[in-house]
Formats: structure tokens, C-alpha cells, sequence
């Protein structure tokens, strides 16, 4: 298959590795200098998308990616697939989609979960909207950038499932913290903490497979002085596309909320920027009660 690749960072440039390693004919672009195994590049990322089966972007906001498919989605041939991996906000994934609908396209949005690790390895889960069409035709490729795809609906159903997702996550890493430095101010034994809330009431993603506290559970960010991993500046993102999903669409989400509020101090008052999300647990460790 012939596949354009718009967005060759340290996400896409993994994925559009994989692809091409599978043997597929992958023509990328990028804005920054790059070079990616197995990868041809072009000089535009229209140039990229010229006579492609389908083209994958992966890009950083909803606002680049309008612009990309502005630019990209008069030189697809129709009946080519635009399938956008970037995690932006519903609207624009919708807005997209419709134009490329327009101009007689496939179009799915299929934000990913599994961060660089998962990029480099294939390990990523996609979490897709578009047609059942549309769909089919991008699922061979999820297969070999990822373990897992699922099609979650409509246009903006990927970024919608994205977005909830993150949420929990966003909400679920700043309990698991303030417990554990609760845990410390009574004395309790971190390893301890972990063995009985790994197997109890407590458990979730954030305690088992990425627990804040160094030395306990798995290997995880902490263990390397909380070096990225997913970035504290990503989970803010997503947190800010939660709650304006959630003033769009007239729901009340007071976690969501607040979640964001700690992580906007912790990223912009409190030197977060470039730590791992995870790193909010020094954060609780140096408060004190007011």
C-alpha cells in the first residue's frame, strides 16, 4: 500500500517506521529536519499525500491539523483514506472529516494510547471514528502500528473515547499521588501501601503498571527521576480538551475541572514542564495543609 505520513516526531516517526518495516511504499513529511528508516521524504506534506492510498497525520492541535487537511485533501485521489492520529478536540475532528467526506474521501479519527514506547514498539491501541468503511481500510495498518483498534463510532467517536479516557487518567495519577503522600504522613511503608492497594478496592492503571512512588511496582517514570514517559504539558492538553468537550456539550465534570486546575499550576507555576505526569507526587510531597 502507498501511505503518506504527515508528522514524523516522536510518535509518527515510530509509526511511519513500522509501516514501512511491514512493506508498505511510506513518503513522509515533516516541518523539523528528520529522518526516519524506510521513509522517503517529500518537501510538502501535499507532495506526501499525492497518489497515496491513505495518508495518517499525526500532529500536534486541532488548529495544524485544519490547516494540513486543507492543504493535503485536494491532492488525495478520491476513494484514499485520511486517517488522523493526532489527539485534538471533537470539533475539529468532525470539521475534518466533513471535508474530506466532501471531496470524496475515507476518513477516520483515531487518536492513539501507549505514548513513544508503544509508537517504537506497535504496541499502540487506536481508538477510531469514521465509517464502517472507512474503518476497514485503515484497520490493516492499525494492526501494524498497534495491538489494538476499536471502532468506536461516528466522526470525532475516537477523539470523544480519547478524551474520557485521559480524563480518568488525568483524575485516577492525582488520587494515586495524594494517597501516597497521605501514606508517607502516616507512616506507612510505600511498598506496603502498593502490596495492599495493588490487590484491593484501590487498584488502577496509575498504581499498578505506573506507580508514582520510585523503588515500588513496575518499572515506570518514577524510576527515572519522572523523565517523560507521557509528558505533564500532554496531560494538561488533554485535560483542557476534556472540559471543553464538556462545555460543548453541556456536561458537568467537576474532577475533570479540577484535575485540570493542578495540572495548569503544576505545569505553569511549578516547574512540571517537561516531567512526567506522574511527577505530581514530589508536588503533594512538599505541600502542607492550609
Amino acid at each position: 500500500m502507498k501511505i503518506g505520513f504527515i508528522g514524523l516526531g516522536n510518535m509518527g516517526g515510530p509509526m511511519a517506521a513500522n509501516l514501512a518495516k511491514a512493506g508498505h511504499e511510506v513518503t513522509g513529511f515533516d516541518m523539523a529536519e528528520v529522518s526516519v528508516d524506510g521513509v522517503t521524504l517529500a518537501d510538502s506534506a501535499a507532495a506526501a499525500a499525492t497518489g497515496a492510498d491513505v495518508v495518517i497525520t499525526m500532529l500536534p492541535n486541532g488548529d495544524i491539523l485544519r490547516h494540513v487537511a486543507t492543504e493535503i485533501i485536494p491532492a488525495m485521489a478520491a476513494g484514499a483514506a485520511f486517517v488522523d492520529c493526532s489527539t485534538v478536540d471533537v470539533d475539529s475532528a468532525r470539521a475534518v472529516a466533513e471535508q474530506a467526506h466532501d471531496a470524496g474521501l475515507l476518513a477516520v479519527d483515531a487518536p492513539v494510547s501507549g505514548g513513544i514506547g508503544g509508537a517504537a514498539g506497535g504496541t499502540l491501541t487506536f481508538m477510531a471514528g469514521g465509517s464502517a468503511e472507512a474503518f476497514a481500510k485503515a484497520e490493516p495498518l492499525f494492526d501494524i502500528m498497534g495491538q489494538k483498534a476499536v471502532h468506536c463510532g461516528e466522526a470525532g467517536a475516537g477523539q470523544a473515547a480519547k478524551i474520557c479516557n485521559n480524563m480518568i487518567l488525568g483524575v485516577t495519577m492525582i488520587a494515586t499521588c495524594e494517597a501516597f503522600a497521605l501514606a508517607d504522613k502516616l507512616g506507612l511503608d510505600r511498598q506496603k501501601m502498593f502490596d495492599v492497594v495493588s490487590t484491593s478496592s484501590g487498584y488502577s492503571w496509575s498504581m499498578n503498571a505506573y506507580c508514582p512512588a520510585p523503588g515500588v511496582g513496575p518499572q515506570s517514570p518514577a524510576d527515572n527521576g519522572y523523565q517523560p514517559g507521557f509528558a505533564a504539558d500532554l496531560m494538561l492538553k488533554d485535560l483542557r480538551l476534556s472540559q471543553q468537550a464538556a462545555h460543548s456539550a453541556d456536561a458537568d465534570t467537576p474532577m475533570g475541572k479540577l484535575a485540570e486546575a493542578l495540572y495548569t499550576a503544576f505545569v505553569e507555576q511549578e516547574d512540571g514542564t517537561g516531567k512526567d505526569f506522574s511527577a505530581m507526587l514530589p508536588r503533594f510531597e512538599g505541600r502542607n495543609r492550609s
